[in-house]
């Protein structure tokens, strides 16, 4: 049986993505079978993103990082890939896409999957892995906050260290003479923002 989308009352726009992990490799039969689809189904593609050369463990990719910032732009209604892989090897950068994605109100389809998550199968697929990386997010949370709880308990103090003593006179002899706080930090080497702190 032949994966086909569920039929759509209005044309989708569609951006397609594909990878390839070598430069002896070509992204020519995924290219292929995606614009075949996108035809049957009487979508338009709004643009194709196409990585060469870069492994799917790395989420550094050109094209990657250009499509994403479209789909947070809504530029496009769907994205298709050829094979979940292409989108990434890495579970958790999977997972994070995907849940980005959902949250953009993006579909998302796997043509070789046959994953397409405008579908109630789909559907689901998508809210399973709203609630993985929400649960995720809980975990790194309670980690952070159970790590700071046990530096207090250290005595370890937390933040940006302090600058030096008489830094911090200097600061307050340059404010004196009416120096703007960034003129303060230009002339001691320090950020604005550590200015505004000792002179508040």
């Amino acid at each position: 049986m032949q994966f086909f989308p569920e039929a759509d009352t209005m044309s989708k726009s569609v951006a397609i993505y594909a990878r390839v992990s070598t430069d002896r490799q070509t992204t020519d039969s995924q290219l292929h079978e995606l614009r075949d689809f996108v035809r049957r189904a009487k979508w338009k593609v709004y643009h194709e993103y196409i990585d060469t050369g870069y492994s799917g463990k790395n989420t550094q990719r050109p094209a990657y990082t250009e499509m994403l910032s479209d789909a947070r732009r809504r530029r496009f209604d769907l994205l298709l890939v050829w094979k979940l892989d292409r989108l990434s090897r890495s579970l958790k950068d999977l997972i994070t896409t995907l849940d980005e994605l959902g949250h953009l109100g993006i579909d998302f389809v796997s043509y070789d999957n046959q994953l397409d998550t405008s579908s109630p199968s789909g559907k689901l697929v998508f809210n399973i892995i709203g609630a993985v990386a929400e649960f995720e997010r809980d975990i790194i949370r309670e980690r952070v906050r159970a790590g700071l709880a046990n530096a207090r308990i250290k005595g370890k103090k937390l933040g940006r260290p302090q600058i030096p003593k008489t830094d911090q006179k200097k600061i307050i002899t340059l404010k004196k003479r009416g120096l703007s706080n960034r003129a303060i930090g230009k002339e001691l080497r320090i950020a604005e923002s550590t200015v505004r702190n000792y002179t508040q």
